[in-house]
């Protein structure tokens, strides 16, 4: 599968109708994303079951702004509909490897709970 262009139209239903989502907000002004693009794309290749959508920053500024992109390019990935990954910056294929292999094994209702555990043990009183 080839990477998929998202709007504002489509990226909620992107997200909440697949099971793992792997977003990259560029620019074709950022040379850093043109380096990065090449990466994200031999990676769309390799795993068809992902869905892998670029966002294009300059036509998509709102989309961009309510997602809090503040520099590019920067990657975020989802499971389930959860936000599990959101980072700065272009990553090194092997680096881009890692993350797709966590993103597979991440159990994120497992990790919902562990989270919520640990922010109770947390609290005073608790």
């Amino acid at each position: 599968m080839t990477t998929t262009a998202l709007t504002a139209t489509d990226f909620q239903s992107t997200i909440a109708d697949n099971e793992m989502v792997i977003v990259d907000f560029w620019a074709s002004w950022c040379g850093p994303c043109r380096q990065f693009a090449p990466v994200f794309e031999a990676a769309s290749e390799q795993h068809p079951d992902i869905v892998f959508g670029k966002v294009d920053t300059e036509a998509e500024q709102a989309l961009a702004a309510a997602a809090q992109i503040t520099s590019i390019p920067t990657l975020m990935a989802f499971k389930d509909g959860v936000l599990v990954f959101s980072q700065p910056g272009a990553l090194p294929a092997a680096a881009f490897g890692e993350l797709v292999t966590a993103l597979r094994g991440l159990d994120v209702q497992a990790a919902m709970r562990e989270a919520e555990a640990a922010e109770l043990a947390e609290r005073p009183g608790a």
